[in-house]
């Protein structure tokens, strides 16, 4: 199974290069240091929510289509490894109700 900062890191990286900036484009325009976000791109770092924003700011991309990347990514693997997307959870709570009042 994939590691989320890994994903997000190697799909920020990669719109990175599709623009042909440098890390410290990015770096300046996100006002993170250069150092920080090679850590993220490389998975090291994990982003908050708020740097995340600035980093795909500066890259001017909408954050939606970094998670959806990050996101078609995990579905890959977890259709690669067999894991169920959704896996089906047992409605327990009519039992532990009927067990509640029967007491």
């Amino acid at each position: 199974m994939p590691v989320l900062r890994t994903e997000i890191g190697d799909v920020l990286r990669d719109a990175r290069l599709t623009q042909g900036k440098t890390l410290r484009d990015i770096s300046s325009g996100a006002r993170v240091s250069l150092g920080y976000l090679s850590e993220v791109e490389r998975g090291q770092k994990e982003a908050s929510s708020e740097l995340l924003a600035s980093i795909c700011e500066a890259l001017d991309v909408p954050m939606s289509a970094i998670l959806r990347e990050v996101s078609d990514r995990f579905a890959t693997a977890e259709s690669l490894e067999g894991v169920a997307v959704m896996p089906s959870i047992p409605d327990t709570v009519p039992e532990l109700l009927g067990e509640l009042r029967s007491r």
